[in-house]
């Protein structure tokens, strides 16, 4: 079995201008979004290790909020989930698989989660 070290930020909350009903054209909608990523480990981590052996978690919180290009609109939220995971990969080479799951706000009336899951592995 090998060693894997995975990253995660949970339910960052963004809105995106995403949909491809006449009535989300134009407009952000609300969505909630978790990214896993799983990065090559050191061999060991020890108390005196620099920011440098892992990533910054702020990172994944970037990609999913300020690194999503404004004025752009998404038609499928996997687009936008797709453009999380290529700023990633592109971030840092260390980055082997990304796992970003997008729940749709505004079409939940009970609470449920609604949307999907995309996972990615680096290619090449």
């Amino acid at each position: 079995m090998s060693d894997s070290l995975i990253l995660e930020v949970a339910n960052v909350e963004t809105d995106v201008l995403t949909g491809i009903y006449s009535e989300e054209t134009g407009r952000a909608q609300p969505l909630r979004i978790s990214i896993r990523v799983w990065l090559r480990p050191q061999d060991q981590y020890t108390p005196d290790c620099p920011l440098t052996a892992s990533k910054n978690y702020m990172d994944l919180k970037h990609a999913a909020t300020d690194g999503l290009p404004q004025g752009v609109h998404f038609q499928l939220i996997e687009s936008v989930a797709d453009h999380i995971c290529e700023t990633l990969f592109v971030q840092d080479a260390r980055v082997m698989q990304v796992e970003v799951k997008i729940v749709k706000l505004a079409i939940s009336t009970a609470g449920e989660d609604i949307g999907m899951t995309l996972t990615r592995k680096r290619r090449g």
